[in-house]
């Protein structure tokens, strides 16, 4: 069982206190894709241990899969989990989730901490269909996160202590970088961490096109450029330099990369880019 040290907390029935050992079981609700990157990154990092985790999900196809790649135990009754968990994470689609609530809020304990990934759905929102108080994390990670890599937003009600907050930030930084954030921001982290992987995956995609039709196999160009879009995110990352700065230290005069560069401008690349997070942005605040 996981062992806790003295100096790292243990949820309780009123508050965060500090004692000897305690075994903190983790529950998920849904075992997609997204769940499946937590419960790799939690394990690869060693924060929980296999006997630790318990999972549900409606598709036994999907409860069968998390048990063997991961050895956690599943079952196919939400309210086992919800029983059983101190931490409880909200791992299934918008539409699935007032369900959920109604089959679980009846055997919730008090001190249960909640974290939802759960895409569109507010903090308001969920505690008024639990209809009590709950601590309650929000959060929204994006898909790199099955590759150790992702990037979340994250904000809190106000029944979560700081502990409980930087124990769920740690959890979620398995996977990748985790921030916190005001609520009111979690709309613009859908737009430019959620959803924006999908239009770096258009980037790639059209850039290896040109590649093709300048004579390069279609696997080779597909590489070059993810790798490409890749080393520049860490090279921005790792030196701190502005884009613009960075942009600036790959065009030589009258060379071309300008010459692109000049393209992309004429076709209104940055505009279009930021119209695009923009309807995402409006879209996410529908949900």
């Amino acid at each position: 069982m996981l062992k806790v040290r003295k100096d790292v907390f243990t949820l309780s029935n009123k508050n965060v206190h500090r004692k000897e050992e305690k075994s903190m079981k983790i529950g998920f609700i849904g075992l997609g894709n997204m769940a499946s990157a937590i419960i790799g990154g939690m394990l690869q990092k060693e924060i929980v241990k296999p006997e630790d985790i318990i999972g549900s999900d409606k598709s036994a196809a999907m409860r069968e899969k998390a048990a063997e790649a991961y050895g956690i135990l599943t079952k196919e009754n939400n309210e086992e989990v919800a029983t059983a968990a101190d931490v409880i994470i909200l791992a299934v689609k918008p539409q699935f989730l007032e369900d959920v609530i109604c089959g679980i809020k009846g055997v919730i304990k008090p001190e249960t901490l909640f974290i939802s990934i759960v895409a569109g759905k507010t903090i308001a929102w969920i505690e008024n269909a639990f209809e009590k108080e709950i601590k309650l994390v929000r959060c929204m990670p994006n898909t790199p996160a099955l590759v150790g890599e992702g990037c979340t937003g994250v904000c809190v009600n106000a029944h979560v202590s700081e502990e409980e907050k930087a124990y769920s930030v740690k959890l979620l930084e398995s996977f990748g970088k985790a921030s916190v954030v005001t609520e009111n921001l979690m709309d613009a982290v859908v737009a430019v961490s959620g959803s924006s992987p999908a239009y770096v995956f258009m980037f790639i995609e059209a850039m290896a096109d040109a590649a093709v039709d300048a004579g390069m196999p279609r696997a080779q160009a597909y590489e070059f450029a993810a790798q490409a879009v890749y080393g520049s995110a860490k090279l921005m990352l790792e030196t701190g330099k502005h884009p613009g700065e960075l942009k600036d230290m790959v065009c030589s005069p009258a060379g071309t990369t300008i010459a692109g560069v000049r393209v992309l401008e004429e076709k209104g690349f940055r505009g279009t880019v930021m119209d695009a997070l923009a309807a995402c942005v409006e879209k996410s605040k529908k949900l």
